[in-house]
């Protein structure tokens, strides 16, 4: 790992957010994304953007420090309601977006309107979608998500995710002349309910790579615990476990206050939170709010 630990930078017009191994976790709230969300897409079929305003709030109020926007709905123009939805959030919040498409023109929509620096959402270790997003990335000096799996299913051995890792930071520095601190390195969170051995995989492939590279690390912290009960607690404890284990930051929701107290409280175990100032004083904003 290199000496100074790379820090990913992120902006909206007015706010600037790192990510780093040696700073507080970073929560990307996920909420603002159609998926499996059946009423909120046929809202926005309808040109109702309602729903967006309510999740900016609730992800904003539940601490969220990046914001993560999908739109991905069928029989929709993606990119035309990216775009919409990418000026919507930036009226209504300072907080950076972290732009999430697969479609490359959506991704182009979002990344044309974003006033700031975005982190795009995301890329796989396939050459074709390395070369089909990273000249985006480059030309709108964004920082970029990777996931290391490429054509065949997702690699379960530590060993292949690490090899894929090295493949995309070697393509993405020496091809495209991205920094390597703008590398955001998604580790792949299995659900552990079909294999509860799936997160000590996982667990190596991020210290490997926090040794190995030095790089910021994210991933969709809910999937952990699908089609498990008490997901709330197990999501709780898989985050600080992950923190340890190089974790930077998580695409999560952040409505979720048993989760997000869980990794704030990892964040003053491992001295990121200097004097515990920030845990005291969300304490106290608590203490006061309910006794207003």
């Amino acid at each position: 790992m290199s000496a100074e630990p790379l820090r990913t930078i992120l902006r909206s017009a007015s706010r600037e957010v790192a990510i780093g191994h040696d700073t507080r976790f970073t929560l990307i709230g996920e909420r603002i994304n159609p998926t499996g969300r059946r009423i909120f897409q046929e809202q926005l079929r309808a040109g109702d953007f309602s729903a967006i305003e309510r999740d900016v709030k609730a992800q904003v109020e539940g601490g969220a420090d990046v914001l993560d926007v999908n739109m991905g709905v069928p029989l929709t123009d993606e990119p035309e309601l990216l775009a919409k939805a990418i000026q919507m959030v930036q009226e209504l919040t300072d907080l950076p977006i972290c732009i999430d498409s697969s479609v490359v023109e959506a991704l182009e929509a979002g990344l044309s309107v974003y006033q700031g620096r975005a982190l795009v959402n995301s890329i796989t270790a396939e050459d074709d979608r390395m070369e089909a997003i990273l000249p985006l990335v480059k030309k709108y000096d964004a920082a970029v998500i990777a996931l290391p799996n490429d054509h065949d299913e997702i690699p379960m051995e530590a060993d292949k995710r690490v090899e894929l890792t090295a493949k995309i930071v070697r393509v993405a520095t020496q091809e495209y002349g991205i920094a390597q601190a703008d590398i955001v390195i998604d580790p792949l969170a299995m659900p552990i309910g079909a294999d509860t051995t799936t997160s000590l995989v996982t667990f190596e492939v991020m210290r490997r790579i926090r040794d190995d590279f030095g790089v910021n690390m994210t991933c969709g912290a809910s999937n952990v615990s699908f089609g498990m009960p008490g997901r709330h607690t197990l999501n709780g404890t898989w985050l600080p476990m992950a923190m340890t284990s190089g974790l930077t930051s998580a695409i999560m929701d952040t409505r979720t206050p048993q989760v997000v107290e869980a990794v704030k409280a990892a964040d003053v175990f491992l001295g990121h939170d200097d004097w515990g100032m920030v845990w005291i004083s969300a304490h106290r904003a608590k203490q006061a709010a309910d006794g207003a």
